[in-house]
């Protein structure tokens, strides 16, 4: 029976996630895979509604999902005639349909709770962001998340050490969540152009690997855009070169290995746009373009960087209207 239980109280975790999904579905968000973990699971999308009413419905339809669960157990209780009082709450020794009612209505309060990761936390910044921008409504709701991680691990202390697991749980997710709001906001006022490699080299499709190896060891720079009078043909990564170097050997050409087929931006571009989008690819560098010709390298290095830095003039900004 309790291995029936776990396995149930992870299907029930899947449609809670699954009703995330369908939301955000329903605004053309699609999910990119879904985590199942000890306290839970993530459904992981491909990107935060911007529209506050689209956060507050993707994240409402995970509770909703437990709490539709709940009626439908609630409902199969009553036509099975086993006895069941709605103020004895038993997850242990409790008739099963009972134990899974109360494991959905306990899911759905859980998620309910105001603060980041929870589900709570994002309907708070959907609802907060009808009135003001995301970056405000991103701050206040992590505020309000860490205000309660810190009573959860008070409470802890003297009573359910269970308890400060999840406030550290809490506290990390809404600091994590204020940082992530911090970057997207930085880089929707920021262009490509701004944060590209302007002094990069470039390969012909007719150099050996041989010469390519040798300008790695002579540069900082990892990959390579691969120019053939003056348009871009292609991109020879490391990983690229490592395996034509394993494969053909040092005087293959560069036009052997290379990849045709990658992804390059403008540099009107805004940086938030391809933010995410580098975040997942497995290279560093992206070609920058302007009207189909290469201006710049794009590289999750020279993002960190300028958000780094960023971060600094900011604080130093802050400091001095502090002091005044």
């Amino acid at each position: 029976m309790g291995v029936l239980f776990t396995l149930a109280l992870f299907f029930i975790i899947v449609l809670h996630e699954l009703g995330h999904a369908a939301a955000a579905r329903f605004f053309k968000i699609s999910t990119k895979d879904i985590t199942l973990l000890p306290i839970g699971g993530v459904a992981r999308l491909e990107k935060i509604p911007e529209d506050p009413i689209q956060e507050l419905v993707v994240a409402v339809a995970g509770p909703a999902v437990n709490l539709i669960l709940a009626f439908l157990f609630y409902i199969l209780i009553i036509l099975s005639g086993v006895p069941f009082d709605l103020s004895q709450l038993d997850l242990i020794r409790g008739n099963l349909l009972a134990q899974f009612f109360w494991t959905n209505i306990i899911l759905a309060g859980f998620n309910l709770i105001p603060a980041f990761p929870m589900d709570g936390g994002r309907i708070l910044r959907g609802l907060l962001g009808i009135r003001m921008d995301f970056l405000h409504a991103t701050r206040i709701a992590a505020s309000v998340g860490q205000t309660i991680a810190l009573v959860f691990g008070f409470i802890g202390l003297f009573s359910n050490p269970f308890l400060i697991l999840i406030a550290l749980f809490v506290w990390f997710g809404a600091s994590q969540e204020s940082n992530m709001a911090e970057v997207k906001f930085t880089l929707s006022k920021t262009s490509i152009s701004q944060l590209m490699l302007r002094e990069f080299h470039v390969l012909s499709p007719y150099d050996t690997l041989a010469k390519a190896v040798e300008m790695t060891l002579a540069t900082q720079q990892h990959d390579f855009p691969v120019i053939d009078n003056d348009r871009l043909v292609g991109m020879l990564y490391r990983a690229d070169l490592l395996m034509g170097l394993m494969q053909k050997g040092q005087e293959a050409s560069v036009d052997e290995v290379m990849s045709r087929d990658f992804i390059s931006v403008e540099a009107s571009d805004k940086a938030e746009e391809v933010f995410s989008k580098i975040q997942s690819l497995p290279y560093s560098a992206i070609p920058v373009t302007d009207n189909g010709l290469l201006v710049g390298l794009l590289t999750k290095e020279n993002i960190a960087e300028f958000l780094m830095f960023h971060s600094a003039i900011a604080e130093k900004k802050s400091k001095s209207f502090i002091q005044r």
